[in-house]
C-alpha cells in the first residue's frame, strides 16, 4: 500500500512554519477519542489537519510548531509507554517513538502539558490554532494564555494575536503531492473492485444491506480499516433521498439502486456512485433519465483541466441535464430562461461535486474573492451529477421514485485531467453486460451443484 513518508511530513511542516515564520506558534491537537455507547469507542480516526503535519496515529497528542526555536522547531506532547494499559489498547509509541519514528524534535509526556506549554508561548506574538474545532482544548490555551498575562508584571510577555491555522493550512492540503496522488488512485481502485462485486452480486429478492456486506467484504480485505463515509445503498425511491443510510429495504424486480460508498486508505478517502438495475436491465424510463445525467457526467468532466474554473463543471451539468428534462417534458419553457431561473433545482439540488482527499468534502476554498477559483494541477474533485424525481412529485407516475446519481473521482492534471474511477462501469450496455454475465454464472453454478 502506498504511504506518505516521514521526508514528506518534515516538508510539509516545513512549508507551514515558513508562513507562520519567526514570533509565531502553531498548535494541533488530535482528534479525541469518541464513544460508541456507554464505554465502547468509535474506531478511532485521527484529525486530519493533524494527521497531514505529523502521521501520528493516537489520540491524546498535541503537535508544536515553533519556527526558529534553538532546542528544535517540532514538539510533539503524547501518552508515554504503559506497559499494563498496552496489554488493553495495543502499543503506543511513547517519547522515543514520537522521536524515532515521526520525527519529532522533541517529546514529552502529555500529562506535562500544563507545565510546559505556558512557558512555551510565554514571547510568542501571534498563536495559530484551528478556532473552534477543539473547544475543550481551546479552553486550555486561553487559560495557559491567562497565566502568562497573570505574570505580565514580572515581565512575562502574553501572545498578543490568536489566528486561524486554516487559512495558511487548507490552502497546501488542496495541491496533492505524488505520494498523495498514489494513495487517492489506491483508494479509488479498491472502491470501484467494491462496487463491481456489489453490482455483480445485486439480484431481486436481496436487501440493501446485502450490498453494503459485499462493499465492506472488498473495503477490509483490500486492507481499508474504515468506510470513508456511511456508505449509502438505496432501493428504488430510496434513492431520491440524499443522504440515505438506513439500508435495509429489499431489491426489487424493476427498480435501480444507487450505491455512493467509497473507502479509506491511511485517511484518504475514495468516493463513488453509481445506479444500476436490480434486475441487470435498465427500463425505457430508466433509460431516459439514466442517460441524461451520464452525459452530464462527461460534459462536466470534460470541463475539468487547468484554467478551468470551479463552478465550469456544475454549469455544463445544469445545461445538460435542463436540456434533458426540457425534452422529456418534465420541464416547460425556454432553454436558456429555465438555466436563468435554476429551474432543475426541483430535481438536481446539489452542485456538481466537491474537494477530494484527506476529508471526503475536502479543505479548500472554491471562490477567492468573488471569483471562482481556477483549477490548477494536483487537485482533485468529485464530478457527481444526479437527477431525483421523488415519489409525490407533480410529474406523470412513470418518472416518479426514480433516483440517478454517477460521481467520479478526478485528478487535475497539467494537460487536462484523469479519472481516477475510469474503471468502474457507468455506461449502460457495460453495466447490463456485467450483470448479465455475474447472472449467467449464477444460473451455472445453480445448475452444477
Amino acid at each position: 500500500m502506498p504511504r506518505i513518508h516521514k521526508a514528506e511530513f518534515a516538508r510539509r511542516r516545513r512549508a507551514l512554519m515558513a508562513e507562520i515564520g519567526h514570533g509565531g506558534i502553531a498548535l494541533l491537537p488530535a482528534a479525541p477519542v469518541c464513544l460508541r455507547n456507554r464505554d465502547i469507542e468509535q474506531p478511532y480516526r485521527q484529525d486530519s489537519d493533524f494527521q497531514y503535519l505529523t502521521g501520528f496515529p493516537e489520540p491524546e497528542a498535541l503537535a508544536v510548531l515553533i519556527p526558529g526555536r534553538a532546542h528544535g522547531e517540532y514538539l510533539l506532547f503524547c501518552r508515554e509507554r504503559d506497559l499494563e494499559m498496552e496489554r488493553w489498547e495495543g502499543r503506543r509509541a511513547g517519547q522515543e517513538g514520537a522521536l524515532a519514528d515521526y520525527g519529532a524534535d522533541d517529546a514529552f509526556p502529555i500529562g506535562d502539558l500544563d507545565d510546559i506549554l505556558p512557558g512555551l508561548l510565554e514571547g510568542r506574538e501571534r498563536v495559530y490554532y484551528a478556532m473552534g474545532a477543539h473547544p475543550e482544548f481551546e479552553r486550555q490555551l486561553l487559560n495557559w494564555i491567562e497565566l502568562i498575562r497573570a505574570k505580565a508584571d514580572q515581565g512575562a510577555s502574553p501572545p498578543r494575536e490568536l489566528l486561524a491555522l486554516d487559512t495558511l493550512l487548507h490552502d497546501s492540503r488542496l495541491y496533492k503531492s505524488a505520494a498523495e496522488v498514489r494513495l487517492l488512485k489506491a483508494a479509488a481502485e479498491l472502491t470501484c473492485a467494491a462496487h463491481l462485486r456489489a453490482m455483480q452480486a445485486c439480484r431481486p429478492g436481496l436487501r440493501e444491506y446485502h450490498l453494503e456486506a459485499e462493499l465492506d467484504y472488498c473495503f477490509r480485505q483490500g486492507g481499508a480499516r474504515l468506510a470513508a463515509y456511511g456508505s449509502i445503498v438505496a432501493a428504488g425511491a430510496n434513492a431520491c433521498v440524499m443522504h440515505y443510510q438506513a439500508n435495509n429495504a429489499p431489491l426489487r424486480d424493476g427498480d435501480l439502486v444507487l450505491i455512493d460508498a467509497g473507502c479509506e486508505l491511511e485517511c484518504y478517502a475514495s468516493d463513488v456512485t453509481r445506479t444500476f438495475p436490480v434486475n441487470g436491465r435498465f427500463s425505457p424510463e430508466q433509460r431516459q433519465l439514466y442517460d441524461i445525467v451520464l452525459a452530464a457526467s462527461q460534459t462536466a468532466i470534460a470541463c475539468v483541466a487547468p484554467g478551468r474554473h470551479w463552478n465550469e463543471p456544475h454549469e455544463a451539468t445544469v445545461r445538460v441535464i435542463t436540456e434533458g428534462l426540457l425534452a422529456l417534458g418534465l420541464l416547460q419553457g425556454q432553454l436558456d430562461d429555465l438555466i436563468e431561473a435554476g429551474a432543475c433545482r426541483e430535481f438536481y439540488m446539489h452542485r456538481a461535486g466537491h474537494w477530494l482527499g484527506l476529508d471526503v468534502h475536502d479543505v479548500g476554498e472554491y471562490r477567492i474573492g468573488d471569483q471562482w477559483r481556477m483549477l490548477e494541477p494536483g487537485m482533485v474533485l468529485t464530478v457527481e451529477p444526479g437527477l431525483y424525481i421523488p415519489p409525490d412529485a407533480e410529474v406523470p407516475r412513470k418518472w416518479r421514485g426514480l433516483g440517478i446519481r454517477i460521481e467520479d473521482e478526478v485528478l487535475v492534471t497539467r494537460s487536462g485531467c484523469e479519472v481516477l474511477t475510469a474503471g468502474l462501469p457507468k455506461a449502460v450496455a457495460e453495466i447490463e453486460g456485467l450483470m448479465a454475465a455475474a447472472r449467467d454464472r449464477r444460473e451455472n453454478a445453480h445448475a452444477t451443484s
